[in-house]
């Protein structure tokens, strides 16, 4: 791929080349057999708190440290490479959610390719809510992309929105390939090429963007997680301001020195605004509204349906309607139906059936 040059002439080959390369990846980390190893197991680490993050990086960048500073768990530390083996998790009590810190072994190059304990950390990797990539401000910003290849060989794509395509197939029909706006990278051999690489010859692809190869194999491929990452520089305190300045300017960027405590708590604030969580508070009958203990929700599943499901499942069978106070609704209280969208630090009251 390397050596072809990229032109018109040339996207139908490259397209195809691609597709092939992602299904040898993935039967790569998803081995067929019965035998062998079997495929790229996570820790076992039990899910808990309303929401998981994981700290990526190479090793020695200073993640123990990070870990013990924001949560108090005791992960060793010590001065040589990989003394972190195993993945330790801590929770950070923020705001009234539990959020699950997972200090995870640091990853060499090449750990898409099952190199070190890789397959192990990207899995546990994969289940996170989002991922802070711990990185060196000593070391050469250039970890970032090795670490950033190695997550994306193994379907995680950082702050990215799944692919605005629709890919659906049929029984007959052949391959029908439409689109809204002008394509300069798919044209309909390019996709044919992909889509029989597939074995998949007859479906309907609709494009509303102007999608890449990568994107379209995403989507057949359907096991990609999206999913936000913040990029932790430690070790501030060892770098220049000039240095500090250049580094300002990427994006998703947050600065700290773990070990001398430094902008920990921005770190938090960063970490809460990517998680992108709802705080509900409960209001039982006649008493005031427990701000102590918030019900934690995903800002995408946040309807008053989802509000009662977290508390318990058996819930919907007797709900009647819901009494709501704060900024989703017009009138303090309102009532609501278990469609409505609730906002942050909204009050919410359950009336049941009699």
């Amino acid at each position: 791929m390397a050596r072809t040059q990229k032109n018109k002439a040339t996207a139908h080959h490259l397209g195809l080349l691609k597709a092939k390369l992602a299904k040898l990846r993935r039967e790569l980390l998803t081995p067929s057999s019965k035998g062998g190893g079997g495929a790229g197991e996570g820790f076992d680490v039990t899910k808990s708190g309303d929401a998981r993050v994981g700290l990526v990086g190479f090793p020695s960048v200073g993640k123990s440290t990070l870990l013990n500073k924001l949560t108090g768990t005791f992960s060793e530390v010590a001065s040589y490479e990989f003394t972190t083996l195993t993945c330790i998790p801590g929770v950070i009590m923020y705001r009234g959610a539990k959020i699950q810190l997972l200090d995870l072994p640091g990853i060499i190059e090449g750990a898409k390719d099952g190199k070190g304990r890789g397959r192990q950390v990207i899995s546990t990797a994969r289940t996170c809510n989002c991922i802070l990539i711990v990185l060196d401000a000593i070391k050469p910003i250039t970890h970032k992309r090795l670490i950033e290849k190695e997550l994306e060989g193994f379907g995680i794509r950082l702050n990215k929105e799944p692919p605005n395509l629709t890919f659906r197939k049929k029984d007959k029909g052949g391959i029908n390939f439409t689109s809204t706006v002008t394509n300069t990278h798919l044209d309909l051999d390019t996709v044919k090429a992909i889509c029989s690489e597939y074995r998949i010859h007859n479906a309907d692809i609709t494009l509303r963007y102007d999608a890449t190869a990568d994107d379209l194999i995403d989507v057949i491929e359907g096991s990609r997680i999206y999913m936000p990452c913040i990029y932790v520089v430690n070790k501030i305190d060892q770098i220049t301001l000039e240095e500090l300045e250049i580094l300002d300017k990427l994006p998703h960027y947050c600065p700290i020195s773990a070990h001398l405590e430094w902008n920990l708590d921005g770190l938090l604030d960063k970490i809460w605004e990517y998680l992108d969580l709802t705080r509900i508070y409960t209001k039982p009958k006649g008493m005031n509204p427990d701000y102590e203990d918030p019900v934690i929700l995903s800002s995408k599943r946040r309807t008053v349906e989802d509000f009662c499901t977290r508390i318990h499942k058996d819930m919907l069978k007797q709900f009647k309607y819901a009494l709501v106070w704060g900024s989703s609704v017009k009138h303090k209280p309102q009532r609501v139906g278990k469609d409505h969208e609730l906002e942050d630090e909204d009050v919410v009251q359950i009336i049941k059936k009699v």
